[in-house]
């Protein structure tokens, strides 16, 4: 199979170096200076399990992609209104487009459109629900500086149907994946998955990036908690009116990231490093889909406004 990484950052990099590191006939699509970092010196993976370095094939213009079989979304969602058009030309119908967004999907619900996921149904004319394969990306890494990236902890991508559905695709694209060293297991359940990650990143991400905090910090705090366990609550019962039974409680989500420990969210990362914060697609939405379904979120619309205006703030100073 012919893989495209379409966004070779952090994520899709940290893949496509491990594919590439197996002998998969992968391709990345990279821009600026971590595109010529690539191309002069490899692609390089710092990583506790062992630092490695490989030589993909790298492009800066998807005119060079050629005809591949598995597209990979890298960037973030909100790259994807960008992105998306351009990948049109590439999509055939047998094409697999493997989506490994945050947040709400733009393809999760057909009937709906979700304008603070896909700004003018842009991304959903671009890129057909019936080539996407759902993913959920459980890994942690950071584009350290161009050319390369630290793989932190993590190394599990789950894979699914966004109907449910058993598909010798996705057991093709898992057994790629495999072969690269990465666990990626297909999941009959991956619309209930990708809600539990939600529950999760709502709550921790703009809390987060407002206070600075680690995961453990926010949780250890006498008053932050409860607001985490209000927003989670909130997210629980905005799922529970989509219909979706969620197999991990609250208090089990809550204990999961506390495992993590003195971990920085990729929000609040990406507001250090002065990039735009993956907002829209994980904390607007769920408040436009609880206006939606009159399922009440004062906890979640309070701590989304705080966030969004230091989200433009920031922007607004990074420009100066």
């Amino acid at each position: 199979m012919r893989f495209l990484i379409a966004g070779a950052g952090a994520i899709g990099g940290y893949i496509g170096a491990r594919m590439a590191l197996a002998g998969a006939d992968v391709t990345l699509f990279a821009r600026g200076a971590h595109l010529d970092a690539m191309r002069q010196r490899g692609l390089r993976v710092l990583s506790g399990g062992g630092d490695f370095l490989v030589h993909p094939r790298v492009i800066g213009d998807l005119d060079h992609a050629g005809q591949p079989d598995v597209i990979l979304l890298g960037v973030k969602a909100h790259g994807l209104t960008a992105l998306a058009p351009r990948l049109k030309p590439l999509i055939r119908p047998d094409t697999i487009v493997v989506a490994a967004q945050n947040g709400v999907p733009w393809w999760y619900f057909p009937q709906m459109h979700l304008e603070r996921v896909d700004p003018g149904g842009i991304i959903a004319a671009s890129i057909p629900r019936e080539n996407v394969l759902a993913s959920i990306v459980y890994f942690s890494t950071d584009l350290v500086e161009p050319g390369v990236i630290r793989h932190n902890e993590g190394n599990r991508i789950s894979l699914g149907e966004p109907d449910g559905s058993r598909s010798d695709r996705a057991r093709r694209v898992a057994e790629a994946l495999i072969q690269a060293g990465l666990r990626a297991p297909v999941t009959a359940h991956i619309r209930h998955e990708i809600w539990v990650k939600i529950m999760g990143n709502v709550a921790f991400n703009p809390l987060s990036a407002l206070t600075r905090a680690t995961l453990a910090e926010m949780i250890h705090d006498p008053e932050v908690n409860p607001l985490i366990r209000a927003i989670m609550g909130e997210v629980e019962a905005l799922a529970a009116k989509l219909g979706l039974d969620l197999p991990v409680s609250i208090e089990q989500r809550i204990a999961g990231a506390e495992k993590v420990g003195a971990h920085k969210t990729s929000m609040l990362q990406d507001l250090e490093a002065g990039r735009p914060m993956e907002l829209e697609a994980i904390a607007g939405a769920v408040v436009e889909l609880g206006q939606r379904l009159e399922v009440p979120m004062p906890h979640t619309r309070t701590v989304y406004a705080a966030t969004r205006l230091l989200d433009q703030i920031s922007r607004k100073q990074a420009k100066k």
